[in-house]
């Protein structure tokens, strides 16, 4: 039942085509996918739509099909696809209007994925050779309604563009940044790794006025943010990934 849900989400142009290899990959990727439960089919959709392979290094283009972390150069990774659409399906972008901060932006990817479904996605990237290769690469591809800026040294995300509807993060911090929670709009929602640099769970964070609701789930491994409120810069080599599904719900103020 979920696989024919999912079926149905996706585009006709990029239906498998018969025997062939792309076919085969793109099948792979749907499997995949569909084995993930709770998926917004309107985000399979903005995967599906989305040409991975334009957003990883030459050498892993016949791989980018697969529903694994990919290395992307300076020690950062591309996620696994499956996690991508797990954690912006978690956002519950709505209508379509909205506005979304992407911090940790590297190649790219998920911030083509989240402009096939806001209004505006602001992506934040701190090494400047990523930042130059992700605003030439989404310009090119014609994801017109990205901004990718550089990280301030000062504080995480982007505070002049804020408040935002939504905020997606791609690295892992020890702990929810305060600033992050900020820059979120009221009734907006957060989802972020948090936890040690080597296992960490994704929370979704909603914020109801003065409070924030804050609910943990998926085990898994990102790369570290570096900044203020998360990670000091040190040589590292990291992935992200999925572990196991788990969860944990709490109230802050």
């Amino acid at each position: 039942m979920v696989l024919q849900k999912i079926k149905a989400a996706i585009s006709p142009a990029f239906e498998p085509f018969g025997g062939s290899r792309e076919g085969a990959l793109r099948s792979e990727l749907e499997s995949a996918l569909a084995s993930r439960s709770g998926l917004d089919p309107k985000v399979v959709d903005a995967v599906l739509k989305v040409p991975r392979e334009e957003f990883v290094l030459t050498k892993d283009k016949p791989r980018s099909h697969e529903d694994r972390a990919l290395s992307i150069g300076n020690g950062q990774t591309i996620s696994q696809p499956s996690l991508v659409a797990h954690m912006i399906s978690s956002l519950r972008l709505p209508i379509g209007n909205e506005r979304v901060l992407d911090v940790g932006c590297g190649s790219g990817y998920q911030a083509a994925i989240l402009s096939l479904l806001a209004k505006e996605v602001v992506a934040v990237e701190r090494v400047p050779e990523l930042l130059t290769q992700a605003r030439s690469r989404l310009a090119k591809l014609g994801y017109s309604n990205v901004s990718v800026v550089a990280a301030p040294e000062d504080c995480l995300g982007f505070p002049s563009g804020s408040p935002y509807d939504a905020i997606i993060v791609g690295a892992s911090v020890p702990a929810i940044p305060q600033s992050l929670l900020e820059q979120l709009k009221d009734g907006g929602r957060m989802v972020i790794p948090v936890g040690e640099k080597k296992r960490q769970r994704v929370a979704t964070v909603v914020k109801r006025g003065t409070e924030f609701e804050i609910e943990f789930g998926l085990d898994c491994v990102f790369v570290p943010l570096i900044g203020p409120e998360a990670w000091q810069p040190e040589t590292h080599r990291g992935t992200s990934e999925v572990l196991q599904n788990s969860n944990d719900r709490r109230l802050a103020r």
